[in-house]
C-alpha cells in the first residue's frame, strides 16, 4: 500500500529525469493530454501504484526495478491493469499483480496484491 498527497509530486513531475525514470512512455504521453489538475492526479496515482507494487514485490524505489518498467494501463472496464516489463517482470516471475488506486481531495492511495498461481489439483 502507498499513500501520498498529490502536492508532494507537483515539483517532481516538472522534471524530465523524474518522468523518464518513473513512468512508462505511454503514461507520459497519456499525461500530456490532460489538464494540469487531472495530470497531477493521474501521475500521483500511477506513482502511488508503482510504490505499492514495489513494496508488494519486496523492493524499494531504488532497489533494482525502475518504476518506468511497471506500466499501469487502463482495462476496458476502466480499472487499472498492471503490465510488468524487463526487471519488473523478472521479479514477479509467474506471479499475478493487481492494483487498486483511489483519489480523494489531495490524497492518493494505492493497494497492490501479488499472488502466486494456485497449484494444480489432481482428482483421484
Amino acid at each position: 500500500m502507498d499513500v501520498l498527497e498529490r502536492d508532494e509530486l507537483a515539483c517532481l513531475v516538472k522534471r524530465h529525469w523524474f518522468l523518464r525514470y518513473c513512468y512508462a512512455p505511454e503514461e507520459i504521453q497519456q499525461a500530456q493530454n490532460l489538464g494540469p489538475e487531472r495530470r497531477l492526479e493521474y501521475l500521483a496515482g500511477r506513482f502511488a501504484a508503482k510504490e505499492a507494487i514495489l513494496k508488494a514485490l519486496g523492493k524499494g524505489l531504488f532497489q533494482g526495478i525502475a518504476p518506468r518498467n511497471i506500466h499501469i494501463k487502463r482495462a476496458d472496464d476502466g480499472s487499472p491493469h498492471v503490465e510488468l516489463r524487463a526487471e519488473a517482470a523478472e521479479a514477479a516471475s509467474d506471479q499475478t499483480v493487481r492494483i487498486s488506486i483511489t483519489h480523494k481531495s489531495n490524497v492518493v492511495a494505492a493497494v497492490a496484491l501479488v499472488s502466486s498461481p494456485e497449484p494444480a489439483r489432481h482428482h483421484q
